[in-house]
């Protein structure tokens, strides 16, 4: 079936839903590592990102996924570090537990 929704139209790169791709940029912040992923959803760019942080020899990961979208890629790339920055500063290692 999903043969047939891509060769119609009805599925394709832009149906919504995030893709395991590198990351468009990552940065450091207080010992954790976020990765702005955005992806395309509806013409314009989701954001979307990662927190990790290795914690006891164990990496963590954190996925978040807000409602704001943009035109462009450089700003979700831009807004997904932001929100990963307050997740960080708000939540800290909690956010993995």
């Amino acid at each position: 079936m999903s043969f047939l929704k891509r060769l119609f139209g009805g599925g394709g790169s832009d149906v919504g839903e995030p893709k395991s791709a590198a990351p468009a940029k990552q940065i450091e912040h207080k010992g954790f590592l976020i990765s702005a992923t955005p992806y395309k959803a509806e013409g314009q760019y989701q954001t979307c990102g990662v927190v990790s942080k290795e914690i006891d020899g164990v990496m963590k990961e954190h996925k978040f996924i807000r409602a704001d979208r943009f035109a462009g890629l450089d700003d979700a790339v831009d807004i997904s570090i932001k929100k990963g920055i307050q997740l960080v500063d708000e939540q800290g290692e909690k956010m993995f537990g």
